[in-house]
């Protein structure tokens, strides 16, 4: 047996996954676009374990129902005891890739049934979230990535690079489907993928995404620690239903208290939070002079959401538009 080949390489690396994180399975699904990294993360899991495709179509291309029932045909030809095609309406929010992301994870959600769902994210993948964590300044949080295992999402590809799905899919026979969103320019990650990656590659020698990789988990560990601590420093701050005392977190370390107050703003509502939010609301607790509230991701369709300081305690209180 090549130990070497790229098929050997997602064996081994997902039935590694499986053992270290999902020792107790006995089914999963694999969120299956047809793609190279998806298409060959279906063919070993089918081995491992019965797999069910999950295959959601977007609709936001000519062919993309031809192309969902090809991967159907493919993942049932490849052992999965099931593949299932989901339509999917994708809104606005956010942006197109935003708004896709969306209702894919929620189809994804719906449809598999309480089993983990394995995802084809690549190593490249990972460089590619870095790259847009920096440049969008959102902090530690975004630079550190895709995590590998953020239940029920499970992504075993991350430390492999997107050529050895390509060679496994070609060593196996598959043909992938090419997403013609991959190479339209008009999207960040695209133009990321096919220009700035192999700029910065050039320009520093190689070895740049596997950098990045390495970035995004050591940011993961030192961001787990930090979330326990803020999660300690939280409960002993005792907040009550009135609101969060200042004087009680006002003395942390700014990186504690930040995501202190991250884990507080959702606890009470607050969703899709900025960076420039949460310092926002951490000048309220350490750069008080009377500012009025900060308006904070959430609310109702009828209301928005705001973090004020009232007699030393932060509120969060409904505003009608």
């Amino acid at each position: 047996m090549d130990r070497s080949s790229p098929v050997t390489q997602l064996r081994a690396t997902v039935g590694g996954f499986a053992k270290d994180q999902l020792p107790a399975a006995d089914r999963w699904c694999v969120a299956l676009s047809g793609g190279a990294d998806s298409l060959a993360l279906t063919a070993v899991a089918a081995e491992l374990l019965p797999t069910t495709a999950l295959i959601v179509d977007h609709g936001l291309q000519p062919g993309s129902a031809a192309a969902a029932q090809t991967a159907q045909r493919q993942a049932l030809a490849l052992g999965c005891v099931g593949a299932e095609i989901i339509p999917v309406t994708v809104g606005t929010a956010g942006g197109p890739e935003a708004a896709a992301r969306s209702a894919r994870y929620a189809a994804l959600e719906t449809a598999r049934a309480g089993a983990p769902v394995l995802i084809g994210h690549t190593l490249d993948d990972q460089a590619e979230t870095v790259l847009l964590g920096l440049g969008r300044g959102s902090g530690p949080r975004s630079i550190a990535g895709i995590r590998p295992f953020d239940p029920p999402w499970c992504r075993p590809l991350l430390q492999l690079r997107r050529a050895t799905t390509e060679a496994a899919c070609a060593a196996l026979g598959l043909t992938p489907w090419r997403d013609p969103h991959n190479d339209d320019r008009r999207f960040t990650r695209t133009r990321l993928r096919h220009e700035v990656l192999p700029l910065l590659e050039d320009v520093l020698g190689g070895g740049v995404a596997e950098a990045l990789a390495r970035t995004a988990t050591a940011l993961q560990e030192d961001g787990d620690v930090l979330d326990e601590l803020a999660d300690r420093a939280l409960a002993a701050a005792r907040p009550h239903t009135d609101g969060l005392p200042t004087a009680a977190v006002a003395a942390l370390p700014a990186a504690v208290r930040l995501r202190a107050l991250r884990s507080w703003l959702l606890a009470g509502g607050a969703r899709n939070l900025t960076s420039k939010q949460i310092r926002a609301v951490d000048a309220l607790v350490t750069a008080w002079r009377g500012q009025g509230g900060v308006a904070v991701g959430g609310g109702r369709a009828d209301a928005r959401l705001f973090a004020r300081r009232r007699a030393g305690v932060l509120v969060l209180e409904y505003e009608r538009d």
